[in-house]
């Protein structure tokens, strides 16, 4: 089945990451209009920048521009659209249908895919966003593959985009007002503070007496009522494109290089493989909550991560690999170590997975160290393998 892989980048190094490790396609924001404003976004420099890259190496680059737009947002946003057609972006990701009506008057060839946030749960509502002339649909999250089922083959000629990992917002796809009331920034302008990942204590305190703070326990498990799992579809990724998803989606644009890295590389080989289930234990190496298929077989009550906001992964995140030459390898510091450790490489190639034991190391100045502590600094280590510009180094807990 041809089917596509699409990942989040925060930025460009970000942006060539995912695209090394395989995805076929990414989603990036601008510096304005996105959901996601803290995360380093693209200045227009930079997003043509990103779209000329992404065509030369064969792949596509969407745009989000879906908040709930205002008035003076609205020729702002004209503006953009237009920006977005000039620079061959392949498609806008919308939600709110005042910046779709935006789209169509100023930039009528631009691509527009309708966003999560639009709630898009049934086929009425799919077929009337094809009849306003949506390419593709990104299903919300609280669908079950039946359902998906249901609305490709009551709409089959619009492309439907589902995601397939990553975190989940324990509100309705995404539209909540707990960042709004809390911390007075607007999640549904892009300023989300993820205040249901807080650990929550109530008081008692009334003219008499005053309790002081209480934890909140939930059948003793802790004190983290809103925090929901992390999405992980890889065991089901056919079903998905039997149900007629054509594009599975990738959650992180404020997520690590590592993580990124680690989670396209898993999800290509699954599907490169025919859908191999076995990269489960490779989804476990970077950071991540409990995981859940969410409402995708069916009704789901286990959905909220009661005992942490999130889980180490089970491996550290090393190093870049800058270059690789003549039985050495030089890497930029992004997690401690020192001679003695063995490292693991994460890579598109057959050189993943592979190890070595670092034995000497050298600084940029050439001052041979057994402790490679300075971050971003790039360190010249023995390596018996031929690594590539881009791989990963990390190591086993």
């Amino acid at each position: 089945m041809n089917v596509e892989l699409l990942a989040p980048a925060g930025n460009f190094e970000k942006l060539k990451t995912a695209f090394y490790f395989g995805a076929d396609a990414a989603y990036i924001g601008g510096k304005d209009f996105s959901l996601r404003s803290f995360a380093d976004n693209f200045t227009r420099d930079e997003l043509s920048a990103a779209v000329k890259l992404a065509h030369t190496l064969g792949k596509k680059v969407y745009v989000t521009a879906n908040i709930f737009a205002k008035n003076k947002d609205l020729a702002l946003l004209e503006d953009y659209f237009a920006f977005l057609q000039s620079a061959g972006a392949d498609a806008a990701i919308v939600s709110d249908s005042g910046a779709i009506y935006a789209a169509k008057k100023a930039a009528p060839e631009l691509q527009l895919h309708i966003s999560t946030q639009a709630n898009l749960t049934n086929k009425y509502a799919v077929k009337f966003w094809r009849e306003q002339g949506a390419s593709r649909v990104v299903l919300a999250r609280e669908l079950s593959l039946e359902e998906i089922s249901e609305i490709h083959a009551a709409v089959p000629d619009i492309e439907i985009e589902a995601f397939v990992h990553g975190a989940m917002c324990i509100s309705y796809s995404g539209r909540c007002l707990l960042s709004d009331y809390l911390a007075h920034r607007p999640s549904n302008r892009g300023e989300c503070v993820q205040s249901c990942r807080w650990n929550y204590q109530i008081r008692k305190s009334d003219e008499k007496s005053d309790s002081g703070w209480l934890d909140i326990c939930e059948d003793g498990k802790g004190t983290y009522l809103l925090n929901s799992k992390d999405l992980n579809m890889s065991a089901h990724l056919e079903k998905l494109a039997s149900a007629g998803v054509s594009s599975f989606k990738i959650e992180g644009r404020m997520k690590s290089e590592y993580y990124l890295a680690t989670v396209i590389n898993a999800y290509r080989r699954c599907i490169d493989n025919g859908f191999d289930k076995t990269v489960e234990s490779e989804l476990l190496t970077a950071a991540h909550r409990d995981y859940t298929t969410a409402y995708a077989l069916g009704e789901n009550h286990s959905t909220v991560n009661y005992t942490d906001s999130q889980t180490k992964g089970d491996c550290d995140y090393v190093a870049n690999v800058v270059e690789c030459a003549d039985g050495f390898a030089t890497v930029e510091m992004r997690g401690r170590f020192k001679t003695g450790d063995v490292l693991e490489v994460l890579s598109p190639s057959e050189n993943f997975k592979k190890s070595f034991s670092v034995n000497t190391a050298f600084t940029s100045t050439g001052e041979q160290v057994s402790d490679c502590k300075l971050v971003q600094e790039h360190y010249k280590i023995n390596c018996p393998l031929s690594l590539a510009k881009g791989d990963i180094l990390r190591r086993r807990k």
